[in-house]
């Protein structure tokens, strides 16, 4: 497995995926090997939960860390021996090239058509598509999390891709609900947003649209970035001088469920998404869900919650405002989650990809 930064921990989706996939791959009898970025001052166990872990050194830096991880990776797995490199996201999917002339297996899972964010511009951008080109041509499969990126890889590159929709691991029921009174919400009406706090996830107008509501309920933001600290910084001070808005840093899945199971509305304003994990979460424990309105949100909601058009601040707090002032009912989101994204079939269906791809 490469293109996570690190697991065991919680980062983004990508990092979840790679823990929950590889984890029960692991159970099934296959052997995986989930090369983490070594930061300074890191070091990770030698295994985890039957998963070994091997670490890669990587520079310190915003543009280097990620390219120089995903091929030193690509070597050490080349030389470990491994039957399947499987890359995650399209920026760790441009080694892939290494990893053929090695003649090695190559399966890429995409993760989201990340060059669309502000997040990525300029080499960034160009690096990441420089990827999806690759891994189009020459991965010998490509797995989509959402039928649309499906749709959007046939008409433009007229391959047909293996769809295995991420699966969901979460507790049945809340084991702590301390974070309420950590933050001083036990008691309080709050919306909640759970995302990395980087460019392209639509946060900048959420913020904007919240504050000129009038409204007692607060906005909870949870969650952190890596080597993006400037626009993090710019999210707090626009946000400065309002009281209603916390920013909790990174959360553990205890404190995370506790917030889904008390939020009044759970809201996702993302620019560009492959499966959102965040999402699937908020409907586990039957969140009320408003979401913008790309087709990778809409396809996992199936019609159930509410959408605005992604990007206007003007329909985004019409939709906040109409939600606050209405009784939210709560929806039975949790058997649409258990019906379609169960972790133990969806490694079923890698170990069949990978069984596929050594058979060619």
């Amino acid at each position: 497995m490469i293109g996570h930064k690190r697991m065991p921990g919680r980062g983004g989706g990508v990092e979840v995926v790679v823990e929950e996939l590889s984890t029960r791959l692991a159970d099934l009898g296959v052997e995986v090997t989930a090369y983490n970025r070594k930061s300074k001052g890191q070091k990770s166990a030698a295994e985890h939960r039957g998963v070994r872990l091997v670490d890669v050194p990587t520079p310190d830096s915003k543009q280097l860390n990620a390219v120089v991880y995903s091929y030193l990776a690509t070597i050490r797995a080349v030389i470990d021996g491994a039957d399947v490199i499987h890359y995650h996201a399209l920026g760790p999917a441009a080694s892939l090239w290494l990893a053929k002339l090695l003649g090695k297996k190559v399966v890429v899972t995409v993760h989201g058509l990340n060059y669309k964010t502000p997040k990525w511009k300029g080499f960034g951008a160009k690096y990441i598509k420089f990827g999806e080109r690759l891994a189009l041509r020459r991965a010998d499969e490509v797995i989509v999390l959402s039928r649309s990126i499906q749709g959007y890889f046939r008409n433009e590159y007229g391959r047909e891709c293996a769809y295995i929709p991420n699966g969901l691991s979460m507790p049945e029921e809340v084991e702590s609900d301390s974070v309420l009174d950590r933050f001083g919400l036990r008691g309080r009406n709050f919306l909640l947003c759970v995302s990395r706090l980087v460019p392209g996830k639509g946060l900048e107008i959420l913020i904007d649209a919240f504050k000129e509501l009038d409204t007692n309920a607060m906005l909870v933001i949870a969650g952190d970035s890596d080597h993006v600290d400037e626009f993090k910084h710019a999210l707090k001070e626009r946000a400065a001088g309002d009281p209603r808005i916390l920013f909790t840093g990174m959360l553990g899945k205890v404190d995370l469920c506790a917030l889904y199971a008390n939020a009044r509305l759970f809201v996702f304003p993302s620019e560009a998404e492959g499966m959102p994990m965040a999402l699937l979460e908020a409907m586990w424990f039957d969140c009320p869900c408003l979401v913008s309105d790309i087709p990778e949100n809409t396809e996992v909601l199936d019609g159930h919650g509410l959408t605005f058009r992604t990007g206007d601040l003007f329909d985004l707090k019409h939709a906040l405002a109409l939600e606050i002032s209405s009784a939210v009912e709560k929806e039975d989101l949790r058997s649409l989650v258990l019906a379609r994204h169960d972790w133990n079939l969806i490694a079923r269906k890698t170990v069949s990809v990978y069984s596929k791809v050594i058979s060619k």
